[in-house]
């Protein structure tokens, strides 16, 4: 983990998400959020500074593509992490949502490598934890902070050198105004964490699908193609029971009109950035008509309550 380039995960996480595809919108396996004793690990997550970091000049505002200049090749050694810029605020914890940038550059040449993250190419939101390279990076550090990181060398490829920009935390359920409920849609109640619960009416199932804003977002329409980071609550009207849900583990990312069931990318398609969103999809936009079983959902009709928490255009 401590040597693995945080570029090549960010490429790989992406590609997770145009490729992603399961039997139900996520996974029900995934580990819970960390627990706020692991929240204090998080201050000792961050590597130490080294002479390989501490000789990188770096030109340019937080935020914004910048330069690291340094003699190369550049000796890395371990993994290391200098804080160029102190952010302000109240510090991250272990299990929040963060939007960041970096640069990278190749340790034996110089030379560029890559960007991402700022205005022209959109990273979603990660979680932040000791175990992640963003809590390896920043510790419990506050927004607005950038580190210069550096990696050594390894079987896959060369060292290389990031400037790392911590850009904010963002909220992990939808913010939105709400919006006056549909007549014979179900009604949701809502934690004080914003985890949803669905009564459903009474009444004969929905034959087609139908969709209501529950919360009006002000961020970005989500468009076929993009990248989306949300949190779902996913409830059989055919039983009355939840299926799945994200809430308690990580937020669901996944490409809109690829790898989940055409009902759920219909429920946020269309939609804005901090809005949430129900959804009723009958087995034609879930997983299909036949005999009902628990198995695999096959014939039944599906409520899922949809967190938008961020949006990215597809990759060009």
């Amino acid at each position: 983990m401590r040597t693995r380039s945080l570029a090549a995960l960010s490429v790989a996480a992406l590609s997770a998400v145009l490729l992603a595809g399961c039997s139900t919108p996520a996974d029900p396996d995934a580990e819970p959020t960390p627990s706020a004793s692991a929240a204090l690990d998080l201050c000792d997550a961050q590597v130490a500074s080294g002479a390989a970091t501490e000789s990188v000049t770096v030109e340019g505002e937080i935020g914004q593509k910048s330069s690291a200049t340094f003699t190369a090749p550049l000796e890395v050694t371990e993994l290391q992490s200098t804080v160029v810029s102190e952010g302000s605020g109240d510090p991250v914890s272990s299990g929040d949502l963060v939007t960041y940038a970096l640069s990278a550059f190749s340790a034996d040449t110089g030379e560029e490598l890559a960007s991402m993250g700022y205005a022209d190419s959109p990273l979603l939101p990660q979680q932040i934890s000791a175990e992640s390279p963003l809590g390896q990076m920043f510790g419990c550090a506050t927004p607005g902070t950038r580190v210069v990181a550096a990696f050594p060398a390894t079987e896959q490829g060369a060292g290389e050198v990031y400037i790392i920009d911590l850009i904010d935390v963002v909220p992990t359920a939808a913010t939105g105004e709400e919006q006056e409920p549909v007549d014979g849609m179900p009604t949701v109640e809502l934690a004080d964490d914003g985890q949803p619960s669905v009564t459903l009416p009474d009444g004969d199932m929905p034959t087609e699908f139908q969709k209501a804003t529950l919360k009006k977002g002000d961020g970005a329409v989500v468009e076929p193609g993009d990248q989306v980071l949300v949190q779902y609550h996913g409830v059989s009207w055919n039983s009355g029971e939840v299926f799945d849900e994200s809430w308690g583990g990580a937020p669901f990312p996944f490409t809109v009109g690829s790898g989940v069931v055409q009902g759920f990318s219909d429920a946020v398609t269309g939609e804005t950035v901090g809005s949430q969103v129900i959804a009723v999809l009958p087995p034609s936009a879930a997983y299909g008509e036949g005999e009902i079983n628990e198995a695999d959902l096959k014939g039944q009709t599906l409520v899922f309550v949809v967190d938008i928490i961020a949006a990215a255009p597809a990759a060009q």
